[in-house]
């Protein structure tokens, strides 16, 4: 039969052992030795565990030098523009996150000029301001929103946080110093290392955090941003946002169009007010974004 070699090793196994114990049944046990008595052990002391060392939270002048290198960069750039690619992690009911993406064109020209396109990830939207009014605009829905603006971008924006939510997550790189931003509450900054995988060119990588948030930033040679990681404190998920910045282009000649859209103004008009839809959580400006006083509003007729 095909199994007989081993229902024949298995036979003579059980064979063996009944052998055995047949013969350890017939053989006359040993007499047992006397049990001595255990002496008492003594307890045993507990092992100390070596000290660990006390983190402490400084402000490392040399992180802090390239913080103000990039800041001094950017308050110097009378126009530029950039890319922004940002991704959000939101959680999910398998688990782990999922990412979001959005992309962020965006030109500037201070004092009073800025314009975002945002095409997605979702529906695409704009958003626009001229030094007199800021438009945010949606156009698959053909629908936008106006309200009279201050004078300045740093002031705009304040104004579009303040009355409807609005908030881009590269704009404290926009403030007339954004130095002041990435030093106001700051408990931690210190130098982490070189590194030649992020935007095709050299970084040096810094940590940065206050109570609200904590970011690693990339600092390229040029002294511009061109990555930034933040998790907020507020975020019980400890969710990552991711920030690329790519397209630099400082002190380019700007058309005097640029800042607003003939198509956006002829649009049905909506209030300019926060939207339903949360943002993630701790989310914010590091500016303090207090309330911006703008100047009363005019009534708005049909036509632009």
């Amino acid at each position: 039969m095909k199994h007989s070699g081993c229902i024949s090793r298995v036979l003579a196994l059980v064979s063996g052992v009944a052998f055995a114990v047949t013969v350890g049944a017939q053989a006359p046990a040993p007499a047992a030795a006397p049990v001595k008595p255990t002496p008492p052990t003594k307890a045993a002391k507990p092992v100390k565990k070596p000290a660990t060392p006390e983190f402490k939270l400084i402000l490392e002048p040399r992180a802090m030098d390239l913080l103000k290198a990039t800041s001094t960069r950017l308050a110097k750039a009378k126009a530029m523009s950039f890319t922004a690619t940002v991704g959000y992690e939101y959680p999910s009911k398998l688990g782990p996150p999922i990412v979001y993406t959005m992309r962020y064109d965006v030109k500037m020209q201070r004092p009073d000029k800025l314009k975002i396109l945002i095409p997605g990830d979702g529906p695409a939207s704009e958003f626009y301001y001229d030094g007199k009014a800021m438009m945010a605009y949606a156009p698959a829905e053909d629908l936008v929103a106006v309200a009279v603006a201050p004078p300045t971008i740093e002031q705009a924006l304040k104004a579009a946080y303040n009355t409807a939510a609005l908030y881009f997550p590269f704009e404290d790189l926009m403030v007339d110093d954004p130095y002041a931003a990435l030093t106001d509450g700051a408990i931690l900054a210190f130098y982490i290392g070189p590194s030649t995988v992020v935007a095709g060119t050299k970084t040096d990588m810094v940590a940065w955090a206050n109570k609200d948030v904590f970011l690693q930033i990339w600092i390229g040679d040029d002294k511009l941003p061109r990555r930034i990681r933040a998790v907020y404190a507020a975020d019980p998920l400890q969710m990552r946002h991711e920030l690329e910045l790519s397209n630099w282009k400082l002190d380019s000649e700007v058309e005097p169009d640029t800042f607003t859209s003939p198509k956006a103004q002829l649009a049905k008009r909506i209030a300019f007010k926060s939207p339903d839809a949360a943002s993630p959580p701790g989310t914010k400006p590091l500016v303090k974004m207090a309330p911006t006083k703008a100047a009363p509003a005019k009534p708005q007729s049909k036509a632009p």
